[in-house]
C-alpha cells in the first residue's frame, strides 16, 4: 500500500495514502475525540468535535473525514482547537437534557465523557429556547427521547445500514428533529426491532423498555415458579457490563448471579437451540425429499422475521416454521417441564436474557402460547440484566463459576453457537448430514459458515447430491441475498439470516461500547471466539445427541415433525404492510 509522508504535532509519520486525518493520528498513538463518527457506519464530520488544525487551511478541519496528503502538518491540541471543542460542546449541551443521574447512560454516555474530558463545567452556558419533545414509546422494544438526542445521525445510518431506512432527520435548523416520516410514531412503521440504533446512539435518547420491574415483581410472588433462560451469547458478552475484556465466557459467574437474583430455576437457551436444531433440520430434510418450498430460511432471528414479513412477504413460505430458541423453551417449559414437575403453566414466569430486542416484540407475537399462556412473560437483554445485577448489590467479578440446573441447562456445543453467524446453519448440517448419510461426522466442523463476513456460501456433497448453503447477518445482507435468489442468480437448499450483522454476538441488546472501542475492535470477532471455544470444549457437539432431547422426544413429542410437535414448537407468520 502507498504511503504519504505528513507530520502530527511536528512528529514526521508515514501513513496510507487512502487514510483520513482521524485514522492517521490514532497510527501515532493520538486519540482525537469523536462523537457523530462510527467507523464505515457515520463518517460525515457533522458533530465538529474532531477538529485539528492544518497547516496553510483556513479554517479548522474535521479530522475524520478529511484525506491526508503528502507533507501535510497536523496539529491536535492547539489553544484553537481546544477551544473550539469545548465551544461545540457547550452548544450542543444547550440543547441537551442533563438528566444525568437519572439516564440509562449515565456512566456509559459519550457526551457525559467528552464534557468531563474537555473540561466542560459550567453545562448552562449557552442557555437558551429549546424545544420540547414528546417521548415516543409506540414500539414494543424501545423509546426515543428527542430532548436527549445531539442530532449525530449514528442512529439514522445505523437504519439505513440494516436496509430499513424508518427513521431520518425532520425539519431544518433550530427545529431539526430524528424522527419517522411525517412524525409517524415508530411502531406505525415497518421499524424490524433491531435496536441497532441503540447500541449506536452515544446518548441516553434512544434506549431498550426496561421490563426488569416486572421481574422484581415475579420473584417477590410466592405464587410464581420463575424460570429464567440466558442465550447462547450473553455468557459472551454480559462480563464487559463490569469492566471484564471483551470475549470473556462468563457463564459460570451469570448463573451465580441469577441463582442470587431468586430465580426458582436457571436454564439454559442453549438446550432450546439443540430442540431447534432438531424440528429445523427435520423441516429441511422433509423439504429436499418431498419437494418442499426451497430454499428453506431459517426462523431464529424476530428481527429478520419481522424485515421478511415487511420486505419480503412473497418469500414467508420459504420460512422454517420453527418458533426461535427464545420461544421454544417458553413453551416446552409450559409443557412438557411443567407436566414432568406437576407445575401450573400458569403460576411459570419465564424470563428470557436476550441480545436482541427484537424478542421484546416477538414475545408478544401471535401463536406463541403453546399451553394457554405466553411461551416467554419476559425478555430482557444484556443491559437490564446488568442493571438487575448492580441493582442487587452484587460484585459480578467476585461471584464463584456455578453450573445450570437441570434438565433444560443441558445442551451441546451445537447449541452454543447459535450466537455466532452461520452457528445455526453450522448446527443444522451436523445434525442433517449424519441424518442424510447414517453415518457418524469424523469433523463436526463446517468453517465454510463460520466468521464475521456479511456473506458466507458452501456447498456439501452429502448422500450422493450437492446441498448449497448460504449465511447471511445483518438484514442489508439478507436483502441483497434475496434479491439473487429472486433473480435466479443464486439457487440455495438452506440460508441462514441474523438480522444483526455478526449475529447475535453483535445483537441490539448487548453491552454499548464506546465508539473509540466500536471502532478499533472487532466486537463480532471476539464475542463469537468465546462461543466457538465453548463448543470445541464440550463432550457433546451435536444437538441430536444431547440425552434431555431424546428424553423429550421419546417421552413426549414422539419424534422430530410430529403433529404434538407441530403443536408447541412452530409458529405462523404475518405479510405486513410497508
Amino acid at each position: 500500500m502507498e504511503n504519504v509522508n505528513i507530520k502530527i504535532n511536528g512528529m514526521p509519520l508515514s501513513v496510507p495514502k487512502d487514510a483520513t486525518v482521524l485514522e492517521a493520528c490514532r497510527l501515532a498513538g493520538i486519540q482525537v475525540p469523536t462523537l457523530c463518527y462510527l467507523k464505515e457506519i457515520n463518517e460525515i464530520g457533522a458533530c465538529r468535535i474532531c477538529v485539528v488544525e492544518v497547516k496553510g487551511a483556513r479554517t479548522l478541519v474535521a479530522s475524520c473525514c478529511a484525506p491526508v496528503n503528502e507533507g501535510m502538518e497536523v496539529y491536535t491540541n492547539t489553544p484553537k482547537v481546544l477551544d473550539s471543542r469545548k465551544k461545540t460542546l457547550q452548544l450542543i449541551l444547550s440543547t441537551h437534557k442533563r438528566a444525568c443521574l437519572s439516564c440509562v447512560r449515565s456512566g456509559n454516555c459519550e457526551l457525559q465523557k467528552l464534557a468531563k474530558d474537555l473540561g466542560v463545567e459550567d453545562e448552562s452556558y449557552y442557555d437558551g429556547e429549546n424545544v420540547e419533545y414528546d417521548i415516543d414509546d409506540s414500539a414494543a422494544h424501545m423509546y426515543r427521547d428527542n430532548s436527549k438526542c445531539i442530532l449525530c445521525r449514528r442512529c439514522v445510518a445505523a437504519c439505513q445500514m440494516q436496509k430499513v431506512g424508518v427513521i431520518g432527520p425532520n425539519d431544518r435548523g433550530f427545529d431539526s428533529h430524528i424522527g419517522c416520516a411525517f412524525d409517524l410514531n415508530l411502531g406505525d412503521t415497518s421499524c424490524i426491532s433491531c435496536g441497532q440504533c441503540i447500541v449506536a446512539c452515544p446518548t441516553g435518547a434512544i434506549a431498550e423498555k426496561d421490563q426488569t420491574d416486572l421481574v422484581w415483581q415475579a420473584l417477590a410472588d410466592p405464587e410464581k415458579t420463575v424460570i429464567v433462560n440466558t442465550a447462547p451469547s450473553i455468557r459472551a458478552t454480559l462480563g464487559e457490563a463490569f469492566g471484564m475484556p471483551i470475549g470473556t465466557n462468563v457463564e459460570g459467574k451469570m448463573v451465580a448471579a441469577l441463582r442470587r437474583l431468586g430465580f426458582d430455576r436457571v436454564f439454559d437457551t442453549d438446550f432450546s437451540a439443540d430442540l431447534t436444531i432438531m424440528e429445523e433440520a427435520h423441516e429441511f430434510l422433509d423439504r429436499v425429499k418431498n419437494g418442499g418450498k426451497l430454499p428453506l430460511i431459517t426462523s431464529c432471528s424476530p428481527g429478520w422475521i419481522k424485515f421478511c414479513e415487511h420486505y419480503y412477504p412473497e418469500m414467508i413460505e420459504n420460512l422454517s416454521s420453527c418458533k426461535s430458541p427464545q420461544q421454544m423453551f417458553g413453551a416446552i417449559t409450559k409443557t412438557w417441564y411443567a407436566e414432568k414437575e406437576g407445575l401450573d403453566p400458569k403460576n411459570i414466569f419465564v424470563v428470557s436474557i436476550m441480545p436482541c430486542t427484537a424478542k421484546k416484540f416477538e414475545v408478544g407475537r401471535d401463536n406463541q402460547a403453546a399451553a394457554g399462556v405466553p411461551d416467554v412473560d419476559v425478555a430482557l437483554t444484556t443491559r437490564e440484566l446488568a442493571r438487575m445485577i448492580e441493582r442487587a448489590g452484587l460484585n459480578f467479578t467476585l461471584l464463584p463459576d456455578e453450573a445450570f440446573d437441570n434438565p433444560l441447562g443441558e445442551s451441546t456445543g451445537a447449541g452454543v453457537i447459535f450466537g455466532a453467524t452461520g452457528g445455526v446453519m453450522e448446527a443444522a448440517l451436523r445434525t442433517a448430514v449424519e441424518t442424510l448419510t447414517g453415518e457418524e461426522l469424523a469433523d463436526v466442523a463446517f468453517k465454510e459458515v463460520r466468521g464475521t463476513q456479511g456473506i458466507k456460501e458452501a456447498t456439501y456433497h452429502v448422500a450422493g447430491m450437492d446441498i448449497n448453503v448460504a449465511v447471511a447477518s445483518g438484514t442489508k445482507n439478507a436483502d441483497e441475498l434475496l434479491k439473487k435468489v429472486q433473480s435466479g442468480e443464486k439457487q440455495y437448499h438452506f440460508i441462514e439470516i441474523m438480522g444483526c450483522p455478526g449475529g447475535c454476538v453483535n445483537g441490539g441488546g448487548q453491552p454499548v461500547q464506546h465508539a473509540s472501542v466500536r471502532n478499533n475492535v472487532d466486537l463480532k470477532a471476539l464475542r463469537a471466539k468465546a462461543l466457538y471455544d465453548e463448543d470445541e470444549a464440550k463432550a457433546i457437539r451435536k444437538s441430536h445427541d444431547n440425552p434431555i432431547i431424546k428424553e423429550v422426544y421419546e417421552t413426549y413429542l414422539g419424534e422430530p415433525g410430529s403433529e404434538k410437535a407441530h403443536h408447541i414448537l412452530h409458529t405462523t407468520y404475518v405479510k405486513r404492510g410497508l
